[in-house]
């Protein structure tokens, strides 16, 4: 009974999130609005897109890393939008992971990464986002542009058709590029979010303002009957116990579909005390894998 019940809730959710997903992919990349480039964006994705609105955030940082200037407009905003709303733009709001969720409908089995796989995310923030520009500049070969699959769907590719559409000779875009976007798009169909979980600089970056962004997702363990249901609903299989509001959660709402997660706001926090999971809380069932 539960269970029906719950179907048409997460149909709706579904729904307004596609909704809200489609209308900030129009926002970001809207044919018929004006191009922005010199005002930094809080969404992945390539401005060197024909479409593209404002300056990728990630390209921002990279670039500004290679003039060795620090870029405070940018982490202003960044952490700014982290502050209030932490992954909210990860799960609501970002075009690449659109594309993923999208891809994630193919039926297929799913496989689930480890949970510290996701720390690779700020190996790339360090090591291709600020380190190699700073020390080579941006014509080394592991510059982050040179090697973002955003920048192979979006930019590359609109440029290879308009030049052969023109007639040009077509400039083909880094083979290591191309290669990065397959991966990704194909591992997108049996992993959800492959991109998102292990490599995004600019998620590991909103990760970081989970703990104390101003919207967040709070546990509750004493409404918790120890189903299991938590887990079915997160696509990364954790318990809400271990996983609400972690570095990996891109807070995709799946789990507020269960009683024991809400979302609330800085302003109902409660002391720790408040939350301590009750103590009959290791006799109840588990969540099964």
């Amino acid at each position: 009974m539960t269970k029906d019940k719950s179907r048409p809730r997460r149909s709706r959710l579904a729904w307004w999130r596609f909704g809200i997903q489609t209308g900030f992919l129009v926002a970001w990349l809207g044919p018929f609005l004006p191009r922005l480039h010199s005002f930094c964006g809080v969404a992945f994705h390539c401005h060197s897109c024909p479409l593209a609105l404002f300056a990728c955030p990630i390209g921002v940082l990279a670039q500004f890393s290679a003039i060795q200037v620090f870029p405070f407009v940018a982490v202003g905003v960044l952490l700014a939008v982290g502050a209030v709303a932490g992954s909210f733009v990860c799960g609501w709001a970002c075009p690449f992971g659109f594309l993923q969720d999208v891809l994630a409908k193919v039926p297929t089995p799913k496989l689930r990464l480890p949970a510290w796989l996701t720390m690779t995310r700020y190996l790339v923030l360090a090591g291709l986002v600020l380190a190699i520009p700073f020390l080579f500049g941006e014509e080394h070969p592991g510059f982050f542009c040179k090697l973002c699959p955003a920048g192979a769907l979006e930019a590359s590719a609109p440029n290879v058709v308009r030049q052969a559409v023109a007639g040009n000779e077509i400039p083909w875009p880094s083979p290591a590029k191309v290669a990065i976007l397959g991966a990704v798009l194909s591992a997108a169909v049996f992993v959800w979010r492959p991109w998102c979980t292990l490599l995004c600089p600019l998620g590991a970056i909103y990760a970081l303002c989970n703990r104390f962004s101003f919207f967040f997702l709070r546990f509750h363990p004493q409404r918790c009957a120890g189903c299991a249901e938590c887990r079915s609903l997160c696509r990364g299989g954790d318990r809400p116990l271990d996983r609400v509001d972690t570095l990996r959660c891109v807070r995709c709402l799946e789990c507020k579909q269960c009683r024991s997660v809400t979302v609330e706001t800085s302003w109902r926090r409660e002391p720790a005390s408040a939350l301590a999971v009750p103590s009959d809380a290791e006799n109840r069932p588990g969540p099964t894998t």
